[in-house]
């Protein structure tokens, strides 16, 4: 997981938990790559943390492919595992609110442009390119080869490039 600035989470898996509970409660939005329990574990855990720290904030604004947040609904948020927090404490005031995006979209978060780049991986996946006039820093979780990103990253003035691999077994 990667914060920007106090207010936008990557990812929320590994680091989350080094955070304290003033920073989890600063967090605005979460931008999610993929479904997979390492990129979203955290989204729970943040949510009933900082629920009553931020009773008059707006939602923590969740941004994932239309499928990702569909898993995120049957699977985590589900009442099984964890409580709906896109209807509590109430369907009029959430503590999550769901947004999708499609790759190619540049979403405005706050002071930050996020491009929503092409990723190749077992589940629907994306990364993503926070745009600065000093050049983009770039992040991709689990992607194979993938052409399309890198026809992209061609005409991108880049500063920094994260690319989290997954190997098979051949």
């Amino acid at each position: 997981s990667f914060l920007l600035d106090d207010n936008v989470l990557i990812d929320a898996g590994t680091g989350v938990g080094d955070l304290t509970l003033d920073e989890l409660a600063h967090i605005d939005h979460i931008v999610v790559s993929h479904s997979h329990l390492d990129h979203v574990l955290a989204i729970g855990l943040l949510a009933d943390s900082v629920s009553r720290r931020r009773v008059d904030a707006p939602p923590i604004r969740v941004h994932a492919l239309p499928a990702t947040l569909e898993a995120l609904r049957q699977h985590i948020f589900n009442g099984v595992i964890w409580p709906d927090f896109t209807r509590l404490p109430s369907a009029e005031r959430p503590l999550l609110a769901f947004e999708p995006f499609a790759v190619g979209d540049v979403l405005a978060l706050g002071e930050h442009r996020i491009e929503v780049l092409p990723a190749i991986h077992t589940v629907p996946a994306v990364g993503f390119a926070v745009l600065a006039e000093g050049g983009a820093w770039v992040f991709t979780g689990d992607t194979g080869p993938n052409p399309a990103l890198w026809q992209r990253l061609r005409s991108l003035p880049m500063a920094h490039l994260v690319i989290e691999t997954a190997f098979s077994d051949e």
